[in-house]
């Protein structure tokens, strides 16, 4: 990039431990990408990357957890006079006619107070700008938010901001745990065990070609976000009067993860949605194996909604809803399940190598000879 443009990136609350780690995973993720950079660097807190396209480069980017907000910035100078003009430049470049604007100064301001460059820009652009009658609007109703943000020795004048996905910094726990994906609620547990920092093994369950399609399509979405350019994905086939019967899912996964060495298997399940009795029933069959089951649902409620959007799969949301409200009740957890039964389906199994790339549906759904 030109004219000391970067892409500036806040860490979430969770990642400030972790900041080497996430620098680690952008300049990963941007090799995986094949977005071209010349630099990753710190400042401060934040972390800045000169990339050669920062649009595509910032998507890119916020793929990634362990991230508060993203933005595209000018770095300029700490000093006072310098910040109050460029803010004045580039506000009155972004602004249309009638708009209201908010300046919004954070940081380390030196010698002076973040209020004072707030004040002074907000006059400054009103001064600039009379003819097309942009006015100051207030924190909570505006048109355009004019960011700045200030190190001991620079500042960054926002041109572009994007909410980043929040949670740990990828793979910061050391340790992978197995994911079974059979529905969307599923996949948002599987999503939500990578946003709590763990490296995801995932399994896929249909009963019908129908929803293999759909699962596949939901997988799409997810492992752009696992920071594995390659991943070695498990699809079993189950009959249909199991379908939904995580006691079974369970004991599958339990048995690859014993083979595969992974101590943690994900359930997907929650205390709001499931009776403890369920639960414990599962937790204990996992215990007993010398196996730890972990709950990424657990205590999380209505943001179950915001995560699904995070990946995507707004159109899902009536399907996840109806899920949530299903009845889990003890009786279809006592299905007597055979070994016979589960060797069945482990013989069945399909294994697909997926490779991150455009086409990655398409050559999923090849593999498995699914008509598409």
């Amino acid at each position: 990039m030109s004219n000391n443009s970067y892409i500036v990136i806040f860490p979430s609350l969770f990642a400030h431990n972790n900041i080497k780690l996430l620098m680690s995973n952008v300049k990963k993720i941007l090799e995986i990408e094949n977005q071209k950079f010349t630099k990753i660097s710190r400042d401060g807190d934040i972390i800045l990357v000169d990339a050669n396209d920062p649009v595509f480069a910032s998507s890119t980017i916020n793929l990634l957890f362990g991230i508060k907000q993203i933005l595209i910035a000018k770095q300029i100078k700490n000093d006072y006079k310098t910040i109050v003009n460029e803010i004045t430049k580039i506000g009155s470049s972004l602004l249309l006619k009638g708009e209201k604007f908010y300046v919004s100064v954070d940081g380390k301001p030196k010698g002076y107070v973040t209020k004072d460059v707030e004040l002074s820009a907000t006059s400054s652009i009103i001064e600039n700008n009379k003819k097309i009658n942009s006015k100051p609007g207030t924190q909570e109703r505006h048109d355009k938010l004019l960011f700045t943000y200030i190190t001991k020795n620079n500042a960054y004048v926002n041109l572009f901001s994007d909410k980043g996905l929040g949670g740990t910094v990828n793979n910061s726990q050391n340790q992978k745990i197995i994911c079974g994906i059979s529905d969307e609620f599923s996949a948002i547990t599987c999503l939500e065990a990578i946003k709590q920092g763990f490296e995801v093994k995932i399994i896929i369950f249909y009963s019908k070609y129908s929803e293999l399609v759909d699962l596949v399509k939901i997988l799409c979405k997810i492992l752009p976000r696992t920071l594995q350019n390659k991943s070695h994905i498990e699809f079993y086939n189950v009959p249909i009067v199991f379908s939904g019967n995580n006691i079974l899912y369970s004991e599958i996964i339990s048995k690859i993860a014993i083979k595969e060495k992974i101590s943690f298997i994900s359930l997907p399940i929650s205390p709001l949605n499931f009776p403890s009795s369920i639960i414990k029933k599962l937790q204990t069959k996992i215990f007993e194996l010398g196996l730890i089951p972990f709950i990424p649902l657990s205590g999380i409620d209505e943001e179950i909604f915001q995560n699904a959007k995070e990946i995507g799969l707004e159109k899902y949301l009536p399907k996840i809803e109806k899920i949530l409200k299903r009845k889990n009740d003890q009786a279809s957890y006592t299905k007597s399940i055979s070994k016979k039964i589960i060797n069945n389906i482990h013989k069945n199994k399909k294994i697909v190598t997926v490779k991150l790339g455009p086409n990655m549906l398409h050559d999923i759904l090849d593999s498995l000879e699914i008509n598409h």
